[in-house]
């Protein structure tokens, strides 16, 4: 019974997160108005997908505001891991726990105050997409100084000291010595950016164009109407996505394993 409970935990917990998921991949391939009886079998939703002029133009317009904030938040979230790394202990406790806040923060009061800041305070309009980038880079930069602070932690830091003890400017042992160290962690916080600036709602809500959705806004504004063709090409949408993401994990888990291996084989 020890040995059984834990697996069958795990399979219940695996079962309560993925069988949704499995159920509207499922029905994203029927041609089902909505979820119930399965009469047959479709590949239409897929179609109306990649051919609706209003689908492409949203879905291309959110993944190029999810590249931009996502570079943005890795530059800034990547620099401000590194200066707390190499300050004093004090600030790099401060820096820290002010990082968790708009961690722990809803994403409705970032949005209220990206939009008083700028909108109301500075007079930006919403129209210039400034304040939607800001709010996904100020939502995503905490997650990405999270995912590098544990790599600048692993590295061997002997290294950094040793190329400025042998005449390297500090610029250059940064991104000689420590951004090659830390790269996954880098790499792993982009990914995360691109994830949650997909994934939000209220930020852009509160600071997107009114002519522009996300794909977060496009859908809770789909599932307010009547047309249940643009409906059911956004389950297509969503196995896409989850296709991509399932992909490009198992491409990470792949490339981490064949680094470890590597290092292995250098040391021996």
């Amino acid at each position: 019974m020890k040995k059984a409970f834990p697996i069958i935990f795990l399979t219940i917990m695996i079962a309560v997160m993925y069988l949704p998921i499995m159920m509207l991949v499922v029905y994203s391939f029927t041609d089902a108005p909505n979820i119930g009886p399965i009469h047959s079998f479709s590949m239409q939703n897929y179609v109306t997908l990649f051919t609706k002029d209003e689908l492409k133009s949203m879905i291309f317009g959110t993944i190029v505001l999810a590249l931009v904030s996502a570079l943005l938040a890795t530059i800034f979230g990547t620099l401000g891991a590194i200066g707390a790394f190499y300050s004093k202990k004090g600030a790099a406790s401060f820096i820290g726990s002010m990082n968790q806040v708009p961690v722990v923060n809803a994403d409705v009061v970032t949005g209220f105050s990206i939009c008083i800041l700028l909108i109301v305070t500075f007079n930006i309009s919403k129209e210039s997409y400034i304040p939607l980038v800001v709010g996904h880079t100020v939502l995503s930069a905490p997650f990405v100084y999270l995912s590098v602070v544990p790599k600048l932690k692993q590295m061997d830091n002997s290294l950094y000291e040793a190329a400025l003890d042998l005449g390297a400017k500090p610029a250059f042992a940064l991104r000689k010595v420590v951004l090659p160290q830390i790269m996954p962690g880098v790499v792993s916080g982009f990914a995360l950016a691109i994830t949650l600036s997909l994934d939000d709602y209220f930020i852009a809500s509160y600071t997107k164009p009114a002519t522009f959705d996300t794909i977060s806004t496009y859908v809770v504004n789909a599932t307010k109407g009547s047309q249940t063709e643009i409906k059911t090409a956004l389950w297509a949408l969503s196995t896409v996505i989850f296709a991509i993401v399932i992909l490009v994990v198992v491409a990470m888990n792949l490339t981490g394993k064949g680094d470890v291996n590597r290092r292995r084989r250098e040391e021996a």
